[in-house]
């Protein structure tokens, strides 16, 4: 099995070196490191080069002519690589040496699994490791509750799926490139809905990347207090399990779904290219939306149609209409 690494760098002189480290101790070694350099004005070229000269044949050093930014700078990447398993990795992270070799096992024994994320460590600007709790750490949370874990929801109503984290098999390469020109669309999150909308996406729990939290980067992850407080409000929001939902935590969900239903519309109506994407999570959401009503009316009729009767004269909790020729559900 061929590894690849798309490896986008920007400025990187002071992490760059701690990154390529990592990935060259892997106790299963990468085939190819492949770099687009976003027009670096540092020393980051250089020391790329002084790597590439020590591992002949192992690093491929692409220098851009424009500044492409992180999105199209990584759709660059991508389609350079050419090994079956293709690891992201940012400049300024440290991976775990065992990271390669436990994402290649886990698509080797799940074929169906085509992206595949990690947990993570929180570390500063000197590598000092943090005591968080991440985003990441929602669906453990959730399957040890024996709560339903639907990453296509859960990534349209919040992306748990960090670039820095991810891999993916190169033959969903054709899938996802071009990556859409969207505000607000990242490549890590494009590349996660289009697995999950066929389960083929997972996060492990295991930490396998440390990720650095530093006041210079472009895109920043979260981290909250370690507490139990903190683990209870994650559960609350990521679980969208109906059956274990109390008629409150329902109107929380009938909430997070119409923030999901607007992202989907403003991507549907906004990129032609890839909006089957976006209709066919539409749909999803405003059946979820419809029967998510339902069963408030069931729990508790009465308060159900008070509820209703507030939320339209306040116009909270309700789909936005689509100015596009679509057709869904509108409740």
């Amino acid at each position: 099995m061929k590894i690849s690494v798309a490896l986008c760098t920007y400025n990187g002189e002071k992490y760059i070196n701690q990154q390529i480290d990592s990935i060259l101790i892997q106790t299963l070694p990468v085939d190819e490191i492949i770099v687009c350099d976003d027009c670096s004005h540092d020393n980051t070229i250089n020391i790329l080069e002084k790597y590439s000269s020590i591992n002949p044949g192992l690093f491929k050093i692409i220098k851009n002519d424009v500044n492409l930014k992180t999105v199209k700078n990584f759709e660059k990447a991508i389609s350079l690589c050419s090994g079956e398993i293709i690891f992201l990795s940012d400049q300024d992270d440290i991976w775990a040496e065992n990271k390669v070799a436990v994402f290649a096992n886990y698509f080797k024994n799940h074929p169906n699994i085509n992206v595949l994320a990690s947990n993570g460590y929180c570390i500063d600007e000197n590598s000092v490791i943090h005591e968080k709790y991440a985003v990441w750490d929602a669906p453990k949370f959730l399957e040890d509750k024996n709560y339903n874990v639907d990453y296509n929801l859960i990534i349209q109503i919040s992306n748990i799926a960090t670039g820095a984290s991810m891999a993916f098999r190169k033959s969903i390469v054709k899938e996802i490139l071009p990556i859409p020109q969207i505000d607000d669309l990242y490549h890590d999150e494009w590349i996660a809905l289009n697995s999950a909308k066929g389960n083929n996406f997972k996060l492990i729990n295991e930490k396998l990347f440390s990720y650095r939290i530093h006041k210079n980067q472009q895109l920043g992850g979260t981290f909250l207090d370690k507490t139990e407080d903190t683990k209870i409000n994650l559960i609350d929001y990521f679980n969208l399990d109906d059956e274990n939902l109390t008629f409150e935590k329902l109107k929380h969900k009938l909430n997070k779904l119409c923030v999901a239903n607007d992202k989907n519309k403003f991507r549907f109506e906004n990129h032609n290219l890839s909006n089957s994407i976006f209709k066919k999570n539409l749909i999803e959401v405003q059946q979820i939306y419809k029967n998510t009503r339902k069963k408030m009316r069931k729990i508790n009729p009465f308060s159900s149609i008070i509820l209703e009767l507030k939320d339209k004269f306040r116009n909270e909790r309700q789909l936005k209409k689509n100015t596009s020729n679509f057709s869904g559900y509108y409740c």
